[in-house]
């Protein structure tokens, strides 16, 4: 590699993006939130672009990790993706607490998961240094690394000094916030290191990021509800004060508690698998059949355990239900049947109808398969928007539910689950394109997630009204058209080795800005009132946009939290 950078290679379209997202996050910031936040972000988005261009560079030559082909490596994308999003979050927080509709505890836990992903970043990115320090000749290390390095120690002594001023404290207690902000970084290394093992080529560096910082997130949220009702029932602890406390609805309980259990559930049952399968003889065709029959009592006994038994045993313990999990939520149904179960006869007939008719166009026609999934983007549309305007709670559960669905059955097909293990395969090949891989299929996952998370996010306090349409809006609407014109009228490309054209960029910012008019007449309609101003919102879209047009990464995961974060601000 050369020993200069040259600005082109600096600012290629996505990372242009990308720092005008940040640096607008910025300029929105209260002078308070600026200091504190906002300068330990902009250190952490200039450390992660030069340690993306330095990554980029050694990767050209040398296999460094085994990544999703043709895609960049999308490190300062994964790196401040979530950092951002919750400093907008806590600047929407803000607003509310200065109107008193927001308590000072839920913006002390919001803080604290904000320095969590970013810590998660900065050991990231410290062991991506570290790996490409050790992997490349010594002759070919180039300046962008150490100004990197240099940031992201720079950006660490700014977050030391941020989490000690927050409030008084002990020494003891500052020591138990650093380790377990740390903590989140270091899983997050572990994680990384073991999805790019388990599943090779089936992600970018980015992308990778993205998924462990917020399953870590997810799971030390988990870990710290459970340490806090430990304490309180054995010990009173000043290491666990109420800044780590915020109220948790029975809903997000649930379906906290079944995407851990599922997501942990592969753990033992492996390790079972292997005992069994050592204990006994699988030699004869016969054998084998009853072996794949054993296989599938063990992986239906130790569900039924564990998703039925164990977790709402934690459920239960770590939030009063005045009923079992499972009974609360046929309650929680009952409690309104006709709409919601209108609602979900509603869902089953659109989704069997779509998937039967995209099912038989994909096997009988020659339509690219990029097009056949925009189907499933106008399918979330019709499914999620009257559901969101009508019993957004119900939406919630039901987001959980497809998700936790949506898990067992790519259990059920990796582990080739007999008798629905393999007919699953082949249905979901189908639908896969160049990111999904016979190891893992990620697009149903991010399509329904990038839907779910800003309706989950928009739970509780919320002044933007669009905010939790933000997947709906920029997946279901903008890229669904951006494809559809772009593949049938884009002529001109926004560059000679992409695909996206500048006729589908804008097709897909004029569609949303179209669909965010209409809504706003309806939520209008119901008493919500616009509270921003139509520049931002064009600005919102435009950014939006630009990242889908620009970006290489898998964008169902990072369009809907990008524009999730602009309409807050």
């Amino acid at each position: 590699m050369s020993t200069t950078t040259s600005s082109s290679s600096f600012l290629n379209g996505e990372r242009a993006v990308v720092l005008f997202f940040i640096a607008h996050i910025l300029f929105s910031l209260p002078f308070s939130l600026l200091l504190s936040h906002g300068v330990p972000l902009s250190l952490l988005a200039l450390a992660a672009s030069f340690i993306e261009i330095s990554y980029d560079a050694a990767a050209s030559s040398s296999s460094l990790f085994r990544t999703r082909r043709g895609a960049s490596s999308g490190i300062l994308l994964g790196a401040v993706t979530l950092p951002a999003l919750l400093l907008s979050k806590l600047t929407q927080l803000s607003r509310g607490f200065s109107l008193a509709q927001v308590n000072l505890q839920e913006i002390h836990y919001t803080t604290l998961q904000y320095w969590a992903t970013s810590a998660t970043s900065f050991v990231v990115l410290v062991f991506l240094s570290f790996v490409l320090l050790h992997r490349t000749p010594l002759s070919r290390k180039d300046w962008g690394l150490g100004f990197g390095l240099c940031f992201l120690f720079l950006q660490a002594s700014l977050c030391v000094l941020a989490l000690a001023s927050t409030s008084s404290q002990s020494g003891l207690q500052l020591a138990f916030k650093l380790s377990w902000v740390l903590g989140h970084g270091l899983a997050a290394v572990m994680l990384i290191q073991h999805f790019l093992g388990t599943f090779p080529s089936c992600a970018s560096i980015g992308e990778v990021l993205l998924v462990t910082a917020g399953i870590v997130l997810y799971f030390g949220d988990m870990l710290l509800l459970t340490v806090m009702r430990l304490c309180g029932l054995l010990m009173s602890s000043d290491l666990v004060t109420a800044e780590y406390e915020t109220s948790r609805s029975e809903i997000g309980i649930i379906i906290q508690g079944l995407l851990l259990g599922l997501l942990l559930y592969p753990i033992p049952f492996k390790y079972i698998l292997r005992v069994w399968e050592w204990s006994t003889n699988t030699a004869s065709a016969e054998s084998k059949r009853y072996c794949e029959i054993r296989r599938s009592i063990i992986f239906i006994s130790l569900f039924v355990l564990v998703m039925v038994g164990i977790v709402p045993l934690w459920m239960q313990f770590v939030h009063e239900f005045h009923l079992h999990p499972i009974l609360w939520v046929l309650s929680f149904v009952l409690s309104d049947p006709f709409k919601r179960l209108s609602l979900c006869i509603y869902w089953v007939c659109v989704i069997c109808l779509s998937v039967l008719y995209v099912y038989d166009i994909s096997k009988n026609s020659r339509v690219e398969r990029i097009l056949l999934r925009k189907y499933y983007h106008l399918l979330a549309v019709l499914m999620f928007v009257p559901a969101l305007i009508l019993q957004p709670e119900f939406l919630d559960l039901g987001f959980g539910a497809a998700l936790a669905v949506f898990l067992t059955l790519e259990i059920i097909r990796i582990w080739r689950i007999w008798p629905l293990g393999q007919p699953i395969h082949q249905f979901m090949n189908a639908f896969t394109d160049h990111r999904d891989s016979d190891f893992l299929i990620v697009s149903h996952f991010s399509l329904l997630l990038g839907c779910a998370l800003p309706i989950w996010l928009s739970s509780g306090y919320n002044d933007r009204p669009l905010a939790p349409f933000a997947g709906i809006l920029s997946l279901g609407i903008g890229d669904t058209m951006a494809s559809l014109i772009g593949h049938k009228y884009g002529v001109l490309r926004w560059s000679k080795t992409g695909k996206k054209t500048i006729e589908g960029t804008a097709a897909g910012i004029t569609s949303v800005l179209a669909s965010c008019w209409l809504l706003l007449l309806l939520l209008a309609s119901s008493g919500y009132i616009f509270t921003q101003h139509w520049f931002s919102l064009l600005l919102s879209v435009t950014v939006s946009g630009l990242l889908e047009a620009y970006t290489a990464q898998l964008d169902n995961a990072f369009i809907p939290l990008f524009f999730y974060s602009l309409l807050c601000l």
